[in-house]
C-alpha cells in the first residue's frame, strides 16, 4: 500500500550528526575508494569512483548536478566535487552503503559534458553497464541517487529501464528539478510507471528557480501511484552563493550528514 510521509528534520540534532559525519574524526571510514572504468557502448567507457564498505546491503549510485562532468582523474581525484552528493560519498559508505560517483562518460569528457544528453538511451546505457558492474560485486539492491540535474538523470534511466532490464531497484531524488522550459522537469516523466521505492529529499527554503518548494505538489501526485514513495523536507541550515549551486540550501549546506543517514536508512529499510 502506497504511503507518504512529510516531514521536517529536528534542527538540535543537525549539528551533532554533521560533526559526527563530515568531520570524520574518531570513527574509522568504511572502504577504501578507487577508480573504475569499464566498457559501456562501442569505443566509450563510463568512469567512477567506487567505495565498498564491508558487507555493504545495498548499493547507491550517486550522480551530480549541473553539467555533470566531475573530470575524475586517474588517480580518484575529483576536479569537481563540490556537489552535494559527492561531496558525502563517504558518509553513505559509512552508512554500509557500497557507493559509486559517476562522472560523464569518455565521450562527454569537456564542456557541456552532459547538458543536453542527460535523457537519452545513450547515457540510460552507460548507468545500466554502472547497475550491472556493481551487481556483479555483490547481490544487492541498486539504488539511483541524483541531486538537482541530477535527479533529471536518475528519474529518466528509472522509468527508461525496470529492474528487469537492468534499471535500478530504486530511486533517490534530492533537490529535484521541479520546472523548467529549457528541458524536461522531473514531473513530467511518467513516473506513474513505476514500480520500485522513491525517496524525495527536499529543501522547503530551496530558491532555485527550477527547484522551488512550491511546484512539488505535481511530483508527489504523480509519485502516489507508485508501490512506496515518501518526502523528507528539510529547513534551515546556510545558505551562500547561487541560489542553485551546491552551499546554498539548494544544497543542504549545514545538513549534509543528517540527510544522508536519512536516505541511508530509508534506502535500507526499503529494500525491494
Amino acid at each position: 500500500m502506497k504511503t507518504t510521509l512529510y516531514s521536517g528534520f529536528l534542527k538540535s540534532l543537525a549539528a551533532g550528526l554533521l560533526a559526527l559525519g563530515l568531520a570524520s574524526q574518531g570513527a574509522l571510514a568504511q572502504g577504501t575508494p578507487k577508480m573504475v572504468d569499464i566498457p559501456t557502448r562501442p569505443g566509450v567507457t563510463q568512469r567512477f569512483v567506487y567505495i565498498a564498505p564491508p558487507n555493504a546491503k545495498a548499493a547507491v549510485i550517486l550522480m551530480t548536478g549541473g553539467h555533470g562532468g566531475l573530470e575524475i582523474g586517474a588517480d580518484g581525484s575529483f576536479k569537481r566535487g563540490g556537489n552535494f552528493l559527492v561531496r558525502t560519498r563517504q558518509l553513505f559508505a559509512d552508512a554500509g552503503l557500497a557507493v559509486a560517483v559517476v562522472d560523464a562518460p569518455s565521450d562527454r569528457q569537456s564542456p557541456p559534458f552532459l547538458s543536453g544528453v542527460r535523457q537519452t538511451r545513450e547515457h540510460a546505457t552507460d548507468i545500466a553497464a554502472v547497475i550491472a558492474w556493481l551487481k556483479q560485486q555483490a547481490p544487492v539492491p541498486v539504488w539511483l541517487a541524483g541531486t538537482s540535474r541530477g535527479t533529471q538523470s536518475a528519474a529518466y534511466i528509472a522509468t527508461e529501464l525496470s529492474p528487469a532490464k537492468g534499471g535500478p531497484d530504486g530511486l533517490v531524488l534530492t533537490a529535484t528539478i521541479l520546472n523548467d522550459s529549457n528541458s524536461r522537469a522531473v514531473p513530467q516523466m511518467p513516473l506513474e510507471t513505476l514500480r520500485i521505492p522513491v525517496l524525495v529529499v527536499h529543501h522547503e527554503q530551496d530558491a532555485c528557480r527550477v527547484c522551488r518548494f512550491s511546484d512539488m505538489p505535481p511530483l508527489m501526485e504523480k509519485l502516489a501511484k507508485t508501490p512506496k514513495a515518501e518526502l523528507i523536507t528539510v529547513t534551515g541550515g546556510q545558505s551562500t552563493g547561487d541560489p542553485c549551486e551546491a552551499m546554498a540550501y539548494h544544497g543542504f549546506n549545514g545538513h549534509e550528514a543528517e540527510v544522508v543517514s536519512k536516505i541511508s536508512s530509508w534506502v535500507l529499510a526499503n529494500k525491494p
